[in-house]
């Protein structure tokens, strides 16, 4: 998700995307372990889509 997208969702809508962002995360670590996980690169994808996030709602915070 690029940060254009990210900055048009509203602060609630941003709040579900991160809590799915994190599962999803969470999800990605659980088949690494297992070595189930394919595609070794979705791991840092999903990291910066969440630190992206996080960023968006402490500017929002701020202001």
């Amino acid at each position: 998700m690029k940060i254009q997208e990210i900055r048009a969702l509203g602060t609630e809508e941003l709040q579900k995307q991160l809590e799915e962002a994190r599962q999803a995360l969470f999800n990605l670590r659980f088949r690494l372990a297992t070595r189930q996980l394919v595609n070794d690169r979705e791991i840092p994808k999903t990291k910066k889509t969440v630190a992206r996030m996080l960023t968006v709602l402490s500017e929002r915070g701020s202001a």
